[in-house]
């Protein structure tokens, strides 16, 4: 499944509230930061417990876009990636290793707490790209 991966500079809760208004939409699901498991790999700010690690909003009826808070300040393309959803880790590692030749990756390819693999990589033509397999 893709979806549009929509990032913010701390405004996503504040946005997905807009977005739900604008379109009648529901939400259906918002996590925080807060309610990650601690890591010493990713160690969350106090000030940053409220903040949005990921949320989706239902727009239509077989649409619906994901959003969260980033950890720095982002502008223009840098706000929108594609969030593609796959059942396969070999489909998943097979993209990812195309898409990363002549990229950037912003977060490795690899196994987290909500997923078997999760990832994301800035391709060569300035098109960000995140990867879940469930």
């Amino acid at each position: 499944m893709i979806k549009p991966y929509l990032m913010f500079n701390k405004e996503c809760n504040e946005a997905f509230k807009w977005y739900q208004k604008a379109f009648d939409g529901q939400i259906i699901s918002i996590q925080k930061y807060g309610d990650m498991p601690p890591s010493p790999d990713f160690p969350i700010a106090e000030s940053d417990k409220e903040l949005v690690l990921h949320a989706e909003l239902k727009i239509t009826e077989t649409g619906s876009i994901l959003g969260s808070d980033y950890k720095r300040d982002l502008q223009g393309s840098d706000m929108v990636c594609i969030s593609v959803e796959l059942d396969s880790e070999e489909r998943a590692k097979n993209a990812w290793n195309v898409l990363k030749d002549g990229g950037t990756i912003h977060n490795d390819l690899e196994p987290t707490f909500f997923a078997k693999l999760h990832g994301s990589v800035r391709d060569k033509f300035g098109i960000t790209w995140m990867f879940t397999v469930s």
